[in-house]
């Protein structure tokens, strides 16, 4: 980003930022840090796994979330049944009445599209999750020795349900860590659930416009890794996931005592990244402290893996960073 096109480049987010959330206030009432994060997570270019029991509502707010960006969207019911072709798409095989000679054609699964919903990611074997993740990291699937890029901009928003565990595959923890933000939607205050019941139990439902379309959803996501990141931030970070890591010889007792493993380095990238997305948010030009602190848990909530003693205290991921973020210093 240019020096003088920055002021306008500021300007322009401004305007979109307010167009985007006035529009999503339309139809989700409350949640507002999950919007913010999924936002920053789609301009950051990366992917969200969202926490969530039934009935909070993630669907709707992704639909709108692709609504409002003019962008292609799908979405997948994750069962124990569902295999790798369900996902990316088979070859068919057409043979010509005339001649008799077959051709091979590919018809393209529902993960070509630019907003994926990954519903219940939790639910399907290794086998689909593994293939699911290569192609989020990759951005493309090879069937039968072809290689076929995905739409750009790609954006997988993966549930999971947490209060069921029978019948499912809990994601790896090296799989986990593909996800830039973990993002959880929690019950809404009692105020924000009626203003909710009465919108969609009424008569008529509103109507959302798009904002930007997928060109400029790119663009955005060029302007957030052009966006600086002072020494002193990066350090900040750097001293925070380590701080995560039980080996380190200077990591608090807290997490020696209750730290199974700690973040790696992807995590330090993530806070970066994900922190200058949230300071273009902002109406910043620079990351700041505020922007690693704000984003410590999403970012790290699924990266830190509690022992059993923390388990057997009840002591959760959450919990551990922000004792971190108390104790380790700006």
């Amino acid at each position: 980003m240019q020096d003088h096109n920055a002021q306008a480049i500021m300007a322009e987010i401004s305007v979109a930022r307010e167009q985007i959330v006035n529009e999503l206030r339309k139809i989700i009432v409350g949640q507002e840090n999950a919007v913010e994060q999924i936002l920053i997570t789609l301009f950051a270019g990366g992917h969200v796994l969202l926490i969530g029991v039934p009935g909070l509502g993630k669907t709707l707010l992704v639909k709108s979330i692709a609504r409002i960006f003019s962008l292609d969207f799908k979405r997948i019911q994750f069962t124990p049944d569902l295999m790798p072709a369900d996902v990316f798409g088979t070859e068919v095989a057409d043979e010509d009445p005339a001649t008799g000679r077959r051709t091979f054609r590919f018809i393209r699964g529902p993960i070509f599209a630019n907003i994926l919903l990954a519903d219940e990611i939790n639910r399907t074997p290794p086998k689909t999750q593994a293939a699911l993740l290569e192609a989020m990291e990759e951005r493309h699937v090879t069937i039968s020795g072809t290689t076929h890029a995905l739409d750009l901009p790609f954006f997988v928003l993966a549930t999971q349900n947490p209060i069921e565990l029978e019948g499912t595959y809990a994601l790896p923890e090296a799989q986990l860590d593909r996800f830039l933000l973990n993002v959880e939607l929690d019950y809404l205050p009692p105020a924000d659930e009626a203003r909710m019941v009465t919108a969609t139990t009424a008569p008529t439902v509103a109507s959302l416009e798009p904002v930007m379309a997928g060109p400029r959803v790119l663009e955005w996501q060029r302007w957030v890794r052009e966006v600086p990141a002072p020494n002193n931030v990066v350090d900040y970070a750097v001293r925070l996931v380590g701080s995560t890591r039980p080996r380190n010889t200077d990591a608090p007792a807290l997490v020696k005592d209750k730290v199974k493993w700690g973040a790696g380095s992807r995590a330090t990238q993530a806070l970066i990244l994900a922190g200058k997305a949230r300071a273009l948010l902002h109406g910043r030009y620079n990351v700041a402290c505020e922007d690693v602190r704000a984003l410590a848990i999403p970012v790290l909530g699924h990266r830190v893996i509690p022992n059993f003693h923390a388990d057997a205290e009840g002591i959760s991921a959450t919990d551990i960073v922000n004792r971190l973020l108390e104790s380790v210093p700006a």
